[in-house]
């Protein structure tokens, strides 16, 4: 375990709404599937994975981590700070894609920016959201 690691160990998800999650009378039927295997509950109570890169990670283990996460849901978040950390963010997604491909699954990348607090101090990061391309 990294001292960052140790230093800032994985903390619950948060709610993105607060208060009672709404109770409105949803058609199980008209919501769609976003990955193989999900159901209408899970479809609407969907956070995306979250893939935290640094300048550290292996390029070849991270894009395991995104293929992985890819079959399975369809969606992945990946996260950097710093451009080591954005550099190996971009190689792990360009070696994720080549693994799905055989698969036949394609990928996009939609980049935004996110403010995160690391020790008191606010950062800005970089947010790739890894999801499959349409056809």
């Amino acid at each position: 375990m990294s001292t960052f690691e140790a230093e800032h160990p994985p903390q619950p998800l948060e709610r993105a709404v607060s208060g009672p999650i709404p109770t409105a009378p949803l058609d199980p039927a008209r919501i769609e599937a976003p990955w193989p295997g999900a159901t209408a509950q899970s479809a609407l109570l969907h956070v995306p994975e979250t893939l935290k890169v640094r300048t550290s990670s292996r390029p070849s283990a991270v894009a395991g981590a995104i293929a992985g996460v890819m079959r399975g849901h369809g969606e992945v978040d990946v996260q950097a700070i710093g451009a080591g950390a954005t550099n190996q963010a971009i190689k792990a997604i360009a070696i994720a894609r080549t693994y799905l491909l055989d698969d036949g699954i394609d990928v996009c990348v939609v980049p935004s920016f996110i403010d995160l607090v690391i020790d008191g101090e606010e950062r800005t990061g970089l947010r790739l959201f890894v999801q499959q391309r349409p056809h």
